[in-house]
């Protein structure tokens, strides 16, 4: 298991993709696979949306991976449990010429499964999980 805290910034969030890339690589998982190379997206995603939409001053955000036999699961956690995303299957596109909007849909055609839970005392949890193909070449 792979569990740290980041500052709530750009550089928290960019040092959260990287740690985690290291740590799946310490793990057997080669890096520039598809399976690292999604996790880099969802990571940076997840952490970036933590810095966006979960900020609190002074609070930072966690990071955790768990590798098992068949998944690999990474949660995102921040301090702004009342800003949630839409849940699972209702997450729609932003308006034509959006900027921003897009996140959660790249996490929703990457991740095998997605979901959202509180994280008492009153923060939030984005957890996504990838289904680990069955041939140990990672």
């Amino acid at each position: 298991m792979f569990a740290r805290r980041f500052v709530s910034s750009r550089l928290g969030a960019q040092l959260a993709r990287r740690h985690v890339l290291h740590r799946l690589d310490v793990w057997g998982v080669r890096r520039g696979s598809d399976l690292s190379d999604t996790v880099a997206l969802l990571v940076a995603e997840l952490a970036a949306n933590a810095v966006t939409h979960g900020h609190v001053p002074g609070r930072q955000f966690e990071v955790r991976a768990v590798l098992c036999a068949s998944t690999l699961a990474v949660e995102v956690s921040d301090a702004r449990g009342e800003r949630r995303p839409a849940p699972p299957g209702a997450v729609t596109a932003p308006e034509p010429g959006a900027e921003s909007g897009r996140g959660l849909l790249l996490v929703e055609s990457l991740a095998d499964r997605w979901s959202v839970a509180d994280r008492p005392p009153g923060g939030k949890t984005v957890r996504v999980e990838l289904d680990l193909p069955a041939a140990s070449g990672r």
